[in-house]
């Protein structure tokens, strides 16, 4: 599984630009599903078990967050704006590439206060060019942070965990799941990033009478950490709240009783800011019973996110159980 999730998190797609990701998806998953089809949005929609079984809609988004060019100087420099939500303080010195492979490198404005942290607009990013005419990159253009997948034993270490490791559950949940009583959708989902877009109208095509959203949570396990329940390496945290959402209590206690009775470790996730696809789809149409199984993450929105591989297994395994056997909420 290890190179699956090296291959998800080292490809370039930021919110609006997934077909890259989108290919790589594509080529693991044609061979388990019985349909496969992209919607007018971009969402990559693989269907598989009983055709008119219970519609489940399983929701982890292609798309991660990034930064987009919006002025080029007469020195080549180029200021930009975000793409989804970026903390200023983790792109000093940091790597991009941009969607054409130009390589770049982010630089700060000057500041006689070395301990205020620059907001974007005093960033830029350096490609290398001495002028706005040898730059090839134009105002429009698009890039994503830059680094390698770092395994270290368990814990593993990439950009975009977020949420390339939901989709790397799902499609080892695909590969897992032998028979369903259910018709299971597998939504790679676009745009989430930028709005929960691509669940939004996957969800509203799609009419599922469950969906659940497979993403990351943050940990309060690091040195002086906000006070939250949930650590790396303790099993896949089942979602009650989040900054969006309310998680379906019906939809909740049937992952804690699949966990229990596969004897798989979880944990009880209230996350106080923000929220996956599962919103999207629980004020979808008439409204859909929803809720979340998320795989702990450590720095989120960095360009170094970091999961345990025994969760990430367990996610796989917890999911695989429930779309296994019939349920009725």
């Amino acid at each position: 599984m290890k190179r699956l999730i090296q291959t998800l998190t080292e490809t370039f797609s930021p919110s609006g630009y997934e077909g890259a990701i989108r290919d790589v998806i594509r080529k693991e998953v044609k061979p388990l599903a019985a349909e496969l089809r992209v919607d007018a949005l971009g969402n990559l929609i693989a269907r598989k078990g009983t055709k008119g079984g219970k519609r489940i809609m399983i929701a982890g988004h292609m798309d991660e967050i990034g930064l987009i060019v919006n002025h080029v100087d007469e020195n080549g420099f180029l200021r930009f704006t975000t793409i989804g939500g970026i903390r200023p303080h983790t792109l000093t010195g940091g790597r991009v590439r941009f969607m054409d492979g130009t390589p770049g490198v982010i630089g700060t404005d000057f500041s006689k206060d070395a301990g205020r942290l620059p907001a974007v607009d005093q960033c830029f990013i350096d490609i290398g060019a001495t002028s706005a005419g040898d730059c090839p990159i134009k105002v429009g253009d698009v890039c994503a942070f830059e680094r390698p997948f770092l395994d270290l034993g368990k814990r593993l270490v990439a950009k975009s965990m977020d949420d390339r490791i939901g989709c790397a559950v799902m499609i080892e949940t695909m590969r897992a799941l032998k028979s369903s009583p259910h018709e299971v959708y597998f939504v790679f989902s676009t745009q989430e990033e930028v709005g929960l877009r691509g669940a939004q109208t996957a969800t509203f095509g799609l009419d599922p009478e469950i969906g659940i959203s497979i993403d990351v949570t943050l940990t309060g396990d690091t040195p002086k950490a906000r006070q939250m329940a949930v650590s790396l390496g303790r099993g896949p945290a089942i979602k009650i709240r989040d900054g969006g959402m309310l998680a379906d209590p019906r939809v909740v206690d049937w992952m804690i009783r699949s966990a229990e009775k596969a004897r798989l470790p979880y944990q009880r996730e209230v996350l106080e800011g923000g929220t996956t696809d599962a919103k999207a789809m629980q004020v979808s149409r008439a409204g859909v019973p929803a809720g979340c199984i998320s795989i702990p993450s450590r720095y989120v929105h960095s360009p170094s996110e970091m999961v345990d591989h025994d969760d990430v297994q367990n996610a796989v395994k917890l999911l695989t159980t429930m779309l296994s056997k019939p349920v009725e909420l």
